[in-house]
């Protein structure tokens, strides 16, 4: 199904063809650690070490860089505290509220099949 691209830089974006530029969006947003920590960060703002604990097995350095990629797209804001040691919260934004829905329909799904899968 193509939409009609509302930028007008397009005539149309469809996921299925290679050049279309909604193919970096859907790979951030298929990425496993993009679709926990928008789903951690639902319930409202949270502080980095906060995130780490929530997402189990996630590296600084993967949470830092899906943080910003998650950033840069608009799906969360960062809002830096001026205090000693420096306080960093992330946030949904609405548009990433907008994207939570869909993925957590997604983790429950995971989690109610998993025992049916080979």
């Amino acid at each position: 199904m193509s939409v009609i691209c509302a930028t007008g830089r397009h005539d149309k974006h469809d996921v299925y063809a290679a050049q279309c530029p909604c193919r970096p969006l859907l790979d951030l947003l298929a990425n496993k650690w993009s679709a926990l920590a928008i789903g951690a960060l639902e319930t409202g703002p949270r502080r980095f070490g906060e995130l780490q604990r929530h997402l189990e097995g996630v590296s600084p350095k993967v949470l830092t860089q899906t943080l910003r990629r998650l950033e840069d797209a608009g799906f969360l804001s960062r809002t830096v505290y001026p205090a000693v040691p420096l306080h960093v919260e992330y946030e949904l934004t609405d548009l990433g509220h907008s994207v939570a829905r869909p993925l957590s329909g997604l983790r429950e799904w995971v989690e109610q099949h998993l025992d049916l899968i080979g």
